[in-house]
C-alpha cells in the first residue's frame, strides 16, 4: 500500500489548506487513518485519526476545533480541511494507516490513534507553512 500525500502549500495566518492522502490499493475502507505532522527540530506529533467508517474521529487539542479529518473510501482518499491556521501549525504533514482492522471494526480507545507505532503504512509527508 502506498499513500501519496498532497495540498501543502505556503498561507497566511488565519487562512486555510486541504490536505489528502489517497491510498494506491488495499483494503482502504476499514483502515484506520491517521495525520501526524512534524515541525523543525521536533517529534513527529498526532494531529487526528478516523475510523473506517468516518463516524469517530479524534483531535489532538491543538487543533481541535479548526481542523476537520474525514474520508472517501469510494476514492480511497482521506481528508485533513485546516481553518484558522497558526504559523505554529508549520510542519511536514504525514498521513498514515492502520490495516490491522476489518469487517467495521474499530478501536475505541483515542490513545490508540495518538500512536504513531500502530500504523503501518506512512506517506512521504507534505509540508505546510503559515506566515504571520
Amino acid at each position: 500500500v502506498q499513500l501519496q500525500a498532497s495540498g501543502g502549500g505556503l498561507v497566511q495566518a488565519g487562512g486555510s489548506l486541504r490536505l489528502s492522502c489517497a491510498a494506491s490499493s488495499g483494503t482502504f475502507t476499514y483502515y484506520v487513518m491517521g495525520w501526524f505532522r512534524q515541525a523543525p527540530g521536533k517529534e513527529r506529533d498526532f494531529v487526528a485519526g478516523i475510523t473506517w467508517n468516518g463516524g469517530t474521529t479524534y483531535y489532538s487539542e491543538t487543533v481541535k476545533g479548526r481542523f476537520t479529518i474525514s474520508r472517501d473510501n469510494a476514492k480511497n482518499t482521506v481528508y485533513l480541511e485546516m481553518n484558522s491556521l497558526k504559523p505554529e501549525d508549520t510542519a511536514v504533514y504525514y498521513c498514515a494507516a492502520d490495516p490491522k482492522w476489518y469487517s467495521g471494526n474499530y478501536p475505541t480507545d483515542s490513545n490508540y490513534f495518538m500512536d504513531s507505532g500502530v500504523y503501518t503504512y506512512w506517506g512521504q509527508g507534505t509540508l505546510v507553512t503559515v506566515s504571520s
